[in-house]
């Protein structure tokens, strides 16, 4: 008999706050966190537009050491994760440490680190390469330096799998909880992919909107409109508890995971299986894993990238699940507002749908006016919608053929 797991502490922060109360209140009222690019010169790139974390001082967040010697995504990662112990009222301990994993990832890792002291090896010398360098770069950082920060001791790791980084790793902190191997998991995923290289790698690919004018209007999931998506950067964090273990300690419980699936495509490096094989696969795996049919999922957080394929292709996947009900579950996507954080947006996804299991309110999809003839779903176009939710899927789709699902439901007792 596996354990049931409970989620007791959240954090967040990404182009629309600094901490979850804010990006919350802002999801709400359909403030969009996207904005004209600051972070580099793009008057000779066609793309423009990126969710940026605005006004990000770590000095006044972190101490001074640690800001130096840290990527930004695990600064971020760094402010969520106090966030969501604080919530939690978690305190690690010499007493239980070795049963508190950390699991957070990162698709890109520190792409600003790896930028900046490329140029400074170029025009300096090997010498002048900061020593923290390979732990500022490699996607475990964020993981070590949590683990190290708090003292855990538990089984931890970094899942890497594009898109889907921040549900895997929630996803595998799940199963060490299930599994007795963990009482507690740190959870989520970090990232800052808005660099050059970042921008060009995917504008290659034809994944990144060109539109500009205005900022808030350029990414339109499964609108007939839409042109690709747009980067974003942040950190989603969960903290997970067995149950007998948050109830030992009176914790408040916010919420239930119950169920994950993850899949393949097994097709292509970038574009995905038309056919939606792998992404039926990931959520069917989910729900068999929290012993429950579809009839029983009442919202829907999609992965929503706004590309022209993907949507297409997702909304076939959501259709070959869930059958006829599909256009009655309430729907959204959240990446107008977020950005496309690559491996964290699977975790602010996360956490959006645990809200609105708790507060009984949908995020809309923003910039949803003509949504495309193909594609008959409730998506929450435009304005939030209040709706008491009990059980909730999030589907992420990565580059590379990755798909993970994850299945919250409201605590009862």
């Amino acid at each position: 008999m596996s354990r049931r797991v409970v989620i007791t502490g959240m954090g967040m922060i990404n182009g629309m706050g600094h901490d979850l109360p804010s990006v919350w209140a802002a999801a709400l009222a359909g403030c969009s966190g996207a904005g004209l690019i600051t972070a580099l010169d793009t008057s000779d790139m066609p793309v423009k537009v990126a969710a940026e974390v605005k006004n990000w001082q770590p000095e006044l967040m972190l101490d001074a050491r640690t800001a130096r010697r840290s990527d930004r995504y695990q600064q971020f990662v760094m402010v969520a994760t106090a966030e969501a112990i604080r919530q939690a009222g978690l305190q690690i301990t010499e007493a239980n440490r070795e049963r508190v994993s950390v699991m957070i990832g990162a698709a890109t890792g520190g792409f600003l680190t790896y930028d900046e002291n490329m140029r400074i090896l170029n025009e300096q010398g090997a010498r002048r390469v900061t020593p923290f360098g390979i732990m500022m770069v490699v996607n475990n950082g964020a993981t070590a330096m949590i683990s190290i920060e708090y003292g855990a001791q538990g089984p931890s790791h970094a899942v890497v799998s594009s898109c889907a980084t921040g549900a895997d790793n929630i996803g595998h902190a799940f199963r060490l909880i299930q599994h007795d191997e963990a009482d507690v998991a740190i959870t989520g995923a970090g990232e800052s992919p808005v660099t050059a290289m970042g921008i060009a790698c995917l504008d290659r690919i034809n994944t990144l909107s060109h539109i500009s004018d205005p900022p808030e209007s350029a990414c339109a999931p499964f609108d007939h409109a839409r042109s690709g998506l747009i980067l974003g950067e942040g950190a989603g964090i969960l903290i997970l508890e067995a149950l007998d273990h948050a109830q030992a300690r009176g914790a408040h419980i916010l919420a239930e995971l119950i169920g994950y699936g993850a899949s393949m495509d097994g097709y292509h490096i970038s574009a995905p299986d038309e056919n939606a094989t792998g992404a039926m696969l990931a959520m069917r795996r989910s729900l068999a894993d929290a012993h429950i049919d579809a009839a029983a999922i009442d919202h829907v957080n999609t992965h929503g990238a706004a590309t022209k394929l993907g949507d297409m292709v997702e909304v076939r996947a959501i259709k070959g699940v869930f059958g006829e009900r599909a256009a009655d579950i309430p729907m959204n996507a959240t990446k107008p507002m977020t950005g496309h954080a690559m491996g964290a947006t699977s975790a602010f996804e996360a956490l959006f749908c645990i809200n609105s299991i708790r507060t009984g309110a949908i995020p809309p999809t923003l910039n949803l006016h003509q949504p495309d003839i193909e594609f008959p779903l409730d998506l929450t176009p435009l304005v939030a919608r209040r709706q008491r939710l009990h059980t909730a899927m999030s589907n992420s789709l990565g580059l590379g053929g990755h798909n993970a699902s994850l299945i919250f439901r409201e605590y009862v007792p």
